[in-house]
């Protein structure tokens, strides 16, 4: 597992552990009990829902014959990887010619918060921005979180 780390590098340590499980014929009621954990837990962690604590890892590295260490890295690399795609993409966006530097003509493109800003954000962009701009924004955020803040707002979506 050590030396094909890299290539699972920002995939969530849950969908390799569901990969491994089967791959293996472990069912996961099972492989909850082996690692002292409730099922629920495991099936939310395995469809990517839940993050991965750092005693649960020890406890899979354990159980699964992993090096020590190894699902709190692919932890860790899943999170860098989430933190940059959630913060850098609409600046790059904006860089690249998704997003028009116009629609945030009231604040300093740098200094945007994309995550804590995100309801504003979408909310900009659904009022002034073109089919493109929507389009981007709702691939970013998800369609469910737009959904959520347009329809709190009262915004056509």
């Amino acid at each position: 597992m050590k030396a094909s780390l890299e290539k699972y590098k920002g995939i969530h340590p849950g969908l390799i552990l569901e990969h491994e499980l089967k791959k293996r014929g472990i069912p996961k009621n099972q492989f909850a009990l082996a690692v002292d954990e409730h099922r629920q837990n495991i099936h939310a962690i395995t469809k990517g829902r839940r993050k991965l604590p750092a005693e649960l890892a020890f406890k899979i590295d354990k159980e699964l014959g992993f090096a020590e260490g190894t699902m709190l890295l692919l932890q860790t690399y899943f999170e860098i990887e989430d933190y940059q795609r959630r913060h850098k993409a609409p600046f790059e966006a904006i860089n690249q010619g998704k997003l028009r530097k116009g629609l945030f003509w009231d604040t300093d493109i740098n200094r945007i918060d994309w995550v804590k800003n995100a309801n504003a954000i979408i909310r900009r962009v659904y009022e002034r921005g073109n089919d493109e701009e929507k389009s981007f924004i709702a691939r970013h955020y998800g369609h469910n979180a737009v959904k959520k803040v347009l329809n709190s707002e009262g915004i056509d979506s």
